[in-house]
């Protein structure tokens, strides 16, 4: 019943003093001004104005209508401007979830960039290693999901940021110590040191041992690249990661890296909702995210 303009109407009759000035500042003849006010007292069935005062006089039902203008005009103000930024790609939300431990090196600053070239833009970053992250992606909980196992989604487009080659810490003075490459067999006698996440979604299993249908000897978990690391060193076990999360430990003493087979290159992709793929601050985040990487890691690839 009451309108956007009738509170404009109202809150200039308050500001200007008169139905004249209420009109000139609303761009009106006062005899449509006029018109609109006595339209709104028909349907509330209340005076809005003592015409019998000069200048005329809001009354107190005036009064409480411009009370009310004050407190919705600026919230539908604020949200028309939110409106039309989310419209241009300005503003909005971007919740981002990784599978993949080591990625924190490099999503990090990606972040810090992102976020002062794209301050209106709410971000929040999770970890998808307790939950399946496409699913929530597809639903709407999530905005981007960082991944090397992508699957074939109607409602997800992948982009590709980087080809990285998965290699094997082992230490140096364990019977792997001297060897120029490994093969599927050679783990079948092994610890393998993995981060704890379901064995669907490691590398060292997906792509390199349940191809040749092989077993290690045993499996232990760590939560951390550095502490994975130093069990290899104290000849815990041996362990596959990604080569450039491993670079800086490639002159650790204890520790050879070392290659798997011909050489297991997987592919790092982003996976976005179809919808909001070509949304500006998401291909910036995408475009920040390639950017940063090859910036910084050692030995990754480009990928088509």
């Amino acid at each position: 019943m009451i309108e956007v303009r009738h509170l404009e109407t109202l809150l200039a009759i308050r500001d200007g003093g008169s139905l004249q000035e209420a009109a000139e500042r609303l761009h009106l003849t006062q005899s449509a001004l006029s018109h609109q006010l006595r339209d709104l007292e028909v349907r509330l069935k209340t005076s809005l104005l003592n015409r019998r005062t000069r200048p005329a006089r809001l009354t107190t039902a005036g009064l409480r209508l411009v009370s009310l203008a004050e407190d919705v005009l600026p919230r539908i103000r604020a949200a028309e401007l939110e409106l039309r930024r989310l419209s241009a790609g300005r503003a909005g939300r971007l919740h981002v979830a990784i599978d993949c431990h080591s990625c924190f090196q490099w999503l990090m600053p990606t972040l810090d960039a992102f976020r002062k070239d794209w301050p209106e833009v709410s971000l929040d970053l999770s970890a998808a290693f307790s939950f399946a992250p496409l699913p929530a992606l597809t639903r709407g909980d999530l905005d981007v999901v960082i991944t090397s196992d992508p699957e074939p989604m109607d409602a997800v487009r992948y982009t590709a940021l980087f080809g990285y080659e998965l290699v094997l810490a082992v230490p140096s003075q364990g019977p792997l110590g001297t060897a120029r490459r490994i093969d599927p067999e050679d783990l079948a006698d092994q610890i393998l040191i993995t981060y704890p996440v379901d064995r669907g979604r490691l590398d060292i299993f997906t792509a390199f041992l349940d191809v040749a249908g092989i077993e290690p000897a045993g499996v232990r978990t760590a939560e951390l690249t550095p502490m994975i690391v130093q069990l290899v060193a104290s000849g815990r076990g041996v362990a596959a990661l990604p080569s450039w999360a491993l670079d800086e430990y490639r002159n650790l003493p204890g520790v050879r890296i070392i290659p798997l087979g011909s050489g297991i290159w997987r592919t790092l992709q982003a996976g976005v909702r179809i919808e909001d793929a070509d949304t500006p601050y998401v291909q910036a985040f995408l475009e920040q995210a390639s950017k940063t990487c090859f910036e910084t890691l050692p030995g990754i690839r480009t990928v088509a």
